[in-house]
This record gives structure tokens, C-alpha cells and sequence, in this order.
């Protein structure tokens, strides 16, 4: 699935492509298991073949600030860089399939279509904070509430509304108003 979704970038040409793939192993993960803990060094980075993963941190409440879905890359990316300990816990909300490649091995990958890469994964990264951070200032509980549904409407079932709820900044209470709400004017 990596490589499908690689050669639907167009970024790679066929040695690279493979060259990169194989520094990839497959790893399964079970519902609640951590991909990564706060505290801990980032060594590793996975793309998401199946499964729901949130991003947390801890500050009294467990604050959900991001889900990342297939066909994604998983990762707390500032501890990756820098090589500093995570602010994030990353933790499968459902069973996983992830394809991991440790950090060692994509660093001495250096072509310049890798870098273009990388140049446009940390775009998508920073597009996807940009649009979280206006919809949190701006935006409805309601209106993030179906930002999320309808980015990913089959998948949002399988997340527990505890989560939902801390990522959307409300109670489970006022979710469940919402998702009523929305269910009338259906």
C-alpha cells in the first residue's frame, strides 16, 4: 500500500521508489497500543495502512489534538526532527497495519526528488495545523464536528466519542446535541 500511494505522488522514479520502500517493514499494532509516548525520542515514522490513531498530550485531561487516518504518515514530527522528547502521545484506536522505517535508515536517503518529498509532506503538515488552528478561532463546534465527518465519514464511527469530543474542545454532552441536531436537520 506504501508503494501505491508513493507512485501516486510521481515524486520517485523506479529505483528510488524501490530504494525507499525497502527501508520500510511492516508492523502491527492492537487497539491501544502506543506508537509513541510523550516523553520518549521519536526514531521511527510509520505510514498508516489500516487502523485510527490520535494524537494526545496529558495536562491534567487527556487532549486529543489530532486523528490520523490510512494512508497518512504517523509520527510527532517536531520530535523526529530535532530529536528531542515528544509533547505528544500517538496511541491506535483501532487495530493497525503501519509500514515503519526507522529514522537512521530514511536520513541518508538524499536524491532530490526525496526532498521534494520531504518538502511536501511538512507542507501538508503545516496546511493541516493552518486549517485546525482558523477552525478552532473561527469555527463552530458544529462546523469542526463536520469537517471531521465528512473528511472521513466511514471512519469517524470507529472513534470513541471521548475523543471526539476532547478534540473538538467540547463536552460529550454538547456532541451529543450536535450529532442530534445535525440528525433533525437531516
Amino acid at each position: 500500500m506504501i508503494r501505491e500511494y508513493l507512485l501516486g505522488l510521481r515524486t520517485f522514479d523506479n529505483e528510488e521508489l524501490n530504494f525507499f520502500v525497502s527501508k520500510f517493514s511492516q508492523k502491527k499494532i492492537i487497539r491501544g497500543e502506543l506508537f509513541i509516548k510523550e516523553g520518549e525520542t521519536c526514531k521511527e515514522v510509520a505510514f498508516i495502512e489500516t487502523g485510527i490513531f490520535h494524537s494526545y498530550y496529558i495536562d491534567g485531561n487527556e487532549n486529543t489534538f489530532c486523528f490520523r487516518f490510512p494512508n497518512t504518515f504517523l509520527a510527532p514530527y517536531a520530535s523526529f526532527i530535532t530529536g528531542k522528547p515528544s509533547y505528544e502521545s500517538q496511541q491506535a484506536l483501532t487495530d493497525a497495519s503501519l509500514w515503519v522505517a526507522s529514522k537512521d535508515e530514511i536520513e541518508g536517503f538524499s536524491s532530490p526528488n526525496f526532498l521534494r518529498f520531504l518538502k511536501s509532506i511538512a507542507e501538508n503538515e503545516y496546511l493541516d495545523l493552518e486549517d485546525r488552528f482558523f477552525q478552532l478561532q473561527r469555527d463552530s463546534a458544529q462546523a469542526r464536528y463536520l469537517s471531521l465527518f465528512h473528511k472521513e465519514p466511514e471512519l469517524i464511527r470507529d472513534i470513541p466519542l471521548h475523543y471526539i469530543a476532547s478534540y473538538l474542545g467540547i463536552t460529550q454532552r454538547h456532541l451529543s446535541r450536535i450529532r442530534n441536531d445535525i440528525r433533525q436537520m437531516s
